[in-house]
């Protein structure tokens, strides 16, 4: 009986290690492309962000122009950055 017991264990044992191996092989690339792409479009968007809030903060600093007139400025570089 112990014999059996350890063969059905090798045997659950085989099944796990070939279907986990099968699905790392398929479902792994597939994952890591996806984040991959993600992470440049945040980048991206965040890089966006921080240039358009140094506009504003410039534009907030020098003199002449009006709080609405830089909030523009801000929305003008985000919605650029959305285009492109």
């Amino acid at each position: 009986m112990r014999k059996a017991s350890f063969a059905s264990f090798l045997g659950a044992l085989a099944m796990i290690a070939t279907t986990g191996g099968t699905f790392t092989i398929c479902a792994y690339p597939q994952i890591v492309h996806a984040q991959t792409q993600g992470m440049e479009r945040r980048a991206e968007r965040r890089g966006t962000r921080q240039h358009s809030r140094e506009l504003k903060h410039a534009c907030n600093a020098s003199e002449g122009k009006s709080r609405a007139e830089c909030r523009q400025g801000k929305r003008e570089v985000k919605q650029e950055g959305r285009h492109d």
